[in-house]
């Protein structure tokens, strides 16, 4: 391979191992042009130096430089966030971030307002308030991931209207068998049901100072981003779970419950423990396999228990009647605690175990329930309300609700 073919641009690899590639591209680069510039500098001390090493040196340098520049430039874009949807950081999502950090520091709303009526955005609410970043938008929707319990196992749809319409087959059409010559009747219709997910506004409102907005090394867009992820997460994790539906999400503690052998759809199955306000005294465990098992075997490969803290604590001192603990804790850290080989999510807006509560969840919630973003955070900036604070009105649209009922059962602290 000759030179000059080793100084072309790097093959468009992903993350480290593109940047190790150009790295070796650069490093391979910088030994050829030592190697012709050592032999250009010997042929100048015995004489002049030949007229096409000296090109040939020129040309390996004007390479070296190229394969410099992208391999600083691999380098910057991997160190900072990603700017666009698609992983570039186009000049439009810059302009954006210079846009939004001016208003956000000094209010000037200029080139916001140009940017958000050229796009026509269909997001621009009645009470004003600008769309953030993308990147910014993108760490609030990991964060929440991370720190919202039921949304870090649900299905996340995003949507750019108000209300998601899914059809859902409740069952599919009526089959048979037949003989080779026999007439076919006509098969009855699969059956749907159209679930509707309508979003609401979820909103917080953090404060700062103005020598906070003076500050130039503070990073506004994540500490925006930090003040309002705890707040959003918990008020979203209480919904999903507790929620009526009305402004909010609808949990799936508030849909109707049956008792698993009379269960319809629209409502969710429970089992009861037989004791009211508790677990059996005797075989405490028995109650916990029929749980498991009243789930169908296809939600059982990804099924998660849900339950708060106090709950586990109790399941914890449960043994099977090997004298095995069922609990078992998390292998690695970051990882999750197991109950009979299944993840424990803990969730802190489960109820109590108590007479006739449901403090324990088990299903397929990847299945059984889904969240939906309304795609744009928006940020009011104001500086008038709080005097000498500046708030800043920041809001989102999201929704939920069960969107398969045999993917989620319960457990009832009852006699029935």
């Amino acid at each position: 391979m000759t030179i000059e073919n080793q100084m072309q641009a790097p093959e468009t690899k992903s993350g480290d191992s593109e940047i190790a590639g150009a790295f070796e591209d650069f490093m391979g680069a910088f030994e050829a042009f030592k190697e012709t510039n050592d032999r250009r500098l010997k042929e100048i001390e015995k004489r002049s130096a030949d007229p096409i090493t000296e090109e040939k040196v020129e040309r390996i340098s004007r390479a070296l430089d190229e394969q410099k520049k992208a391999l600083d430039t691999l380098t910057l874009k991997r160190a900072r966030p990603t700017l666009a949807r698609d992983g570039s950081g186009t000049v439009q999502s810059l302009e954006h971030k210079a846009a939004f950090e001016a208003y956000v520091r000094s209010g000037d709303e200029r080139s916001l307002r140009e940017m958000e009526a050229k796009a026509m955005s269909y997001a621009s609410a009645q009470d004003g308030g600008y769309l953030v970043p993308e990147e910014t938008e993108a760490a609030i929707g990991k964060r929440l991931a991370a720190l919202s319990p039921i949304r870090s196992i649900a299905s996340v749809r995003q949507v750019s209207s108000a209300v998601l319409k899914k059809p859902f087959a409740i069952t599919g059409p009526a089959t048979g068998w037949v003989g080779e010559t026999a007439a076919r009747p006509e098969t009855a219709a699969g059956t749907l049901d159209e679930l509707q997910f309508p979003t609401a506004e979820l909103y917080a409102m953090p404060a700062a100072t103005a020598a906070l907005l003076e500050d130039s090394v503070v990073d506004l867009d994540q500490w925006i981003a930090s003040e309002i992820e705890t707040a959003f997460a918990e008020q979203e994790g209480a919904a999903f779970i507790n929620g009526d539906g009305v402004n909010k999400p609808k949990g799936f503690l508030n849909y109707s419950q049956l008792q698993d052998d009379g269960w319809l759809w629209g409502s969710i199955g429970y089992r009861a423990t037989g004791v009211d306000g508790g677990l059996p005294a005797s075989d405490p465990s028995d109650a916990l396999v029929d749980l498991v098992y009243s789930l169908k075997s296809g939600y059982r490969q990804s099924a998660n228990w849900v339950m708060n803290r106090k709950t586990q604590a109790a399941l914890r001192k449960i043994k099977d009647a090997d004298g095995n603990y069922m609990w078992q804790p998390p292998a690695t850290p970051g990882s999750r605690a197991m109950l009979m080989g299944f993840p424990v999510l803990e969730a802190e807006d489960m109820p109590d175990i108590e007479s006739a509560s449901t403090p324990i969840a088990f299903g397929d919630f990847g299945r059984g329930y889904l969240v939906v973003d309304r795609t744009g955070v928006r940020v009011l900036r104001d500086p008038y309300s709080a005097k000498p604070y500046v708030l800043f009105y920041t809001t989102k649209r999201v929704g939920g609700g069960v969107q398969d009922f045999e993917a989620i059962k319960l457990m009832k602290c009852s006699v029935s």
